[in-house]
């Protein structure tokens, strides 16, 4: 049964792998996830080569999204994009492909192509390997229509480097079209994202679904009896009233004068921390402006675990976005054009591509997810703890450990949206 707690999301993103080695405390399950002609113990990874692209992108979405409505809660996975359209990639030609890999971050002078798939291939590898303690899937499907062919080379390809799948649909019968590309994404994401699609133009002959499901638990719980209702201001003329969840304990918690922001990293049961950084009242722009994989790298680095007081609001929010929209501007138009070259994914006909969907859906509540059913108790010192209250707008993002990525990146404005 899924629980009310969880995290799904259609499209994922890879991040930095500036950690330091006394952080890669995955690192002796990484050999596990390495390629299998990978020999030589001291090569770096491929998914830790393309993280750092990967941020980037992350980072430029989101400044992106963030750009357009100040407003409004900012919540997707830069792995899951990113992973879909590298893997459309394959099938593209001239122009159009290497408007994508560029967009994407990648410089194709620096860096060969077949290393770019080979780093996906092993970052989609190490984040579906089966974790009792960390639920993480991720799946794409191309939906083609029934009178449109694939060509064998493409179909091996998404298969082998992006785990992906091919259905064959017929699009004209348009109620039925939606109700299979739904249905996919409602058993990929365990019944979290339902109803994704919602019109489907009848000329539609390609459609890229790409999910992810992510379900945690804290390491450290908090306890539901002290959660109470509490303000949150999301502007100067607006307060809500939120379930605000409170620990008093040791936390890796700080003050970053850079950033004129308190920042709070939780750890996940698992390979997962949860960074969030909370501006003071004005400075949300200043924050957003400043946030690179330089910044996150030092986070890592610098770990001060001390006692604090932290208030953190219950949540469940998500982000739906259209993203022809938002990747034009990163500069990948011409796959959405009738100029778009996508001669590699089928035999004959002229594609472009129709619909490119996303959406992620984050659930935070004590436990991160159900019952764990272990009481907690930990030494705090006597000094006077800090109070951190994330009771205004706050910027947060999940990264994965092992493979040195970041899995979703937003921002929660109102909690009650």
């Amino acid at each position: 049964m899924p629980s009310s707690t969880a995290w799904g999301a259609l499209l994922l993103v890879g991040l930095c792998c500036l950690a330091p080695r006394s952080l890669a405390d995955g690192d002796a399950a990484q050999d596990t996830h390495a390629p299998e002609h990978d020999h030589a113990h001291h090569e770096v990874p491929a998914c830790h080569k393309i993280a750092p692209n990967l941020a980037d992108f992350a980072f430029s979405m989101y400044r992106q999204v963030a750009h357009e409505s100040n407003t409004t809660n900012i919540f997707f996975s830069p792995v899951s994009i990113a992973t879909a359209f590298a893997m459309l990639s394959l099938g593209a030609k001239g122009n159009t492909h290497d408007q994508i890999l560029e967009g994407l971050g990648f410089n194709l002078t620096e860096r060969a192509e077949s290393e770019v798939h080979q780093g996906f291939q092993q970052l989609l590898r190490a984040l579906n390997q089966p974790d009792s303690q960390l639920q993480l899937t991720t799946g794409s499907g191309l939906f083609i229509n029934e009178s449109v062919k694939l060509l064998d080379k493409f179909l091996q390809d998404i298969k082998n480097l992006y785990h992906s799948e091919a259905f064959s649909i017929n699009f004209g019968h348009n109620e039925e079209a939606k109700r299979q590309i739904n249905d996919y994404v409602e058993k990929g994401t365990q019944g979290k994202i339902v109803d994704l699609v919602q019109d489907l133009d009848k000329d539609t002959v390609f459609a890229l679904v790409n999910y992810i499901f992510f379900k945690g638990k804290w390491e450290k719980p908090f306890e539901p009896k002290h959660t109470t209702e509490e303000d949150f201001h999301v502007d100067e003329d607006t307060t809500v009233k939120v379930p605000m969840m409170n620990r008093l304990g040791m936390f890796d918690v700080h003050y970053c004068d850079k950033l004129a922001s308190w920042v709070l990293l939780m750890d996940y049961v698992g390979n997962a921390t949860a960074f969030f950084i909370l501006p003071d009242q004005g400075k949300m722009q200043q924050l957003e402006a400043m946030l690179s994989r330089d910044v996150l790298a030092k986070f890592l680095e610098k770990q001060h675990t001390r006692s604090a007081n932290v208030h953190f609001p219950k949540l469940s929010i998500s982000g739906t976005y259209d993203l022809k929209n938002v990747l034009r501007k990163l500069g990948i138009t011409k796959i959405f054009t009738y100029a778009a070259d996508l001669s590699g994914v089928t035999e004959g006909g002229h594609l472009i591509l129709s619909e490119a969907l996303h959406k992620a859906v984050l659930t935070i509540d004590e436990r991160g997810t159900e019952a764990a059913g272990a009481t907690f108790l930990e030494a705090i010192p006597m000094s006077m703890p800090p109070t951190v209250e994330f009771n205004r707008p706050f910027s947060l993002l999940i990264y994965d450990r092992n493979t040195k990525n970041i899995i979703f990146l937003g921002k929660v404005v109102n909690p009650t949206q």
